[in-house]
């Protein structure tokens, strides 16, 4: 007996697939569009959506990728994929916004710096007039 719900049920994972993964895309570059989202920022997620639309695409080279890796079911492997594309634009961002935070650091210490400057060429002014 043949079992035709296996290809029925692959060709919706696929469906939902290439859907979710244009819905992706087309979600950054609206976020792009209204300027919430910087262009440098989204090049990550824009490539993530990309590979993920060409392979859902693509079942053959999903196949061949999910053997290469011995994956016995094709969309696991962009299970997997998915996972470690969000693991590394965590890290990105993870270090985007140490970087960010030294920069804050640093120019709230520079800030006080100023002021305390100002102040304390204001008041020697302040007792002169006396």
């Amino acid at each position: 007996m043949i079992d035709i719900s296996s290809g029925i049920s692959d060709q919706r994972i696929q469906l939902f697939s290439i859907i979710g993964s244009f819905a992706l895309l087309f979600f950054i570059l609206s976020l792009i569009k209204k300027k919430r989202l910087k262009e440098e920022y989204a090049l990550l997620w824009i490539g993530a959506s990309i590979v993920f639309a060409t392979f859902s695409i693509f079942r053959p080279a999903l196949e061949y990728l999910a053997s290469f890796l011995g994956i016995h079911y094709a969309p696991t492997a962009l299970l997997l994929m998915l996972i470690m594309a969000i693991t590394i634009i965590l890290i990105h961002y993870s270090t985007v916004i140490s970087k960010l935070s030294e920069q804050t650091k640093r120019l709230t210490q520079e800030i006080a710096l100023l002021r305390h400057e100002i102040t304390s060429k204001k008041e020697p002014s302040d007792d002169s007039k006396k």
